[in-house]
């Protein structure tokens, strides 16, 4: 199938492509790799009259790479996450996770916003970010304001964002020195999403779990991640375990969801674990 029809708007600053969305109200979406809204315009699940395409606007693009904060513009693609050496030494774990997205062909399309905005659960980059407690930028009609990662998703597709505004820039607290960092991954096939995934940080005293494809939101859980600190793997697999709550689908049972869960965090702790020092 084919689109249905639509005005396409390429505006070059957050102000004008703010604007657009403010005079076409429901009519207009924002894209930015297309990854997530193009399949869904093509299955004529997804219309609207208008697309605002933000690959001109250079304000939502690059990598800053301070020595206490990461700024990531929401236009970085996974590509980008990936070869920077820069955010690869500060945060491990972003370019860990950022290859086990998809394939080449999508990671040099695909873009960090777009990855996080849309509330997709299953998505990698928002329990990614919800781990490492990072903080999201918006920009609106009525001027811009700072959302947690954690308290962003509200549910699969709804998020904390006003459907007026744009995510622009993500902030990211950079880790400690001695702290561990670790992501695992079991899906299907290469390009499919996670079956289940887990996010860990550890070392120091402090810990940060999180997983994905496991509820209608990612799942950062404060218990699981009290309990790692505390060092006591078997209670934070065990409240992480009860934080999540998987559906039956093509890619298996409720119990073999879990069973993969718990693989998978066990897994991510022991690598995470074994990187701290």
């Amino acid at each position: 199938m084919i689109p249905a029809g639509f005005e396409y708007h390429r505006p070059g600053d957050i102000a004008s492509a703010i604007g657009i969305l403010q005079q076409h109200g429901d009519e207009a979406r924002v894209i930015a790799g297309g990854h997530s809204l193009i399949p869904m315009m093509k299955l004529r699940m997804a219309e609207m009259g208008h697309l605002v395409d933000l690959q001109a606007i250079d304000e939502l693009k690059g990598i800053e790479v301070g020595a206490d904060t990461v700024s990531l513009g929401a236009m970085v693609t996974q590509h980008e996450l990936i070869t920077h050496d820069g955010l690869a030494s500060a945060i491990p774990l972003i370019r860990e996770a950022a290859l086990q997205i998809a394939d080449p062909q999508v990671r040099y399309m695909g873009t960090v916003g777009g990855n996080v905005a849309n509330g997709d659960p299953g998505n990698d980059m928002p329990g990614l970010m919800q781990c490492l407690n990072a903080t999201f930028d918006l920009s609106g009609p009525d001027g811009n304001r700072s959302v947690a990662a954690r308290d962003f998703y509200e549910a699969a597709y709804f998020t904390a964002r006003d459907d007026e505004e744009i995510l622009t820039r993500i902030s990211i607290p950079v880790p400690g020195a001695g702290v561990g960092q670790a992501y695992e991954k079991q899906k299907r096939k290469i390009g499919d999403y996670a079956t289940a995934a887990a996010a860990v940080m550890v070392g120091n005293g402090q810990a940060s779990v999180a997983m994905t494809n496991l509820a209608d939101t990612p799942i950062w859980s404060d218990a699981a991640s009290a309990a790692l600190a505390a060092g006591n793997v078997d209670a934070c697999v065990a409240a992480m375990l009860d934080a999540i709550d998987p559906v039956e689908d093509n890619r298996g049972p409720v119990e073999f969801k879990k069973h993969v869960a718990a693989v998978m965090l066990r897994r991510a702790i022991a690598r995470a674990q074994s990187r701290a020092s």
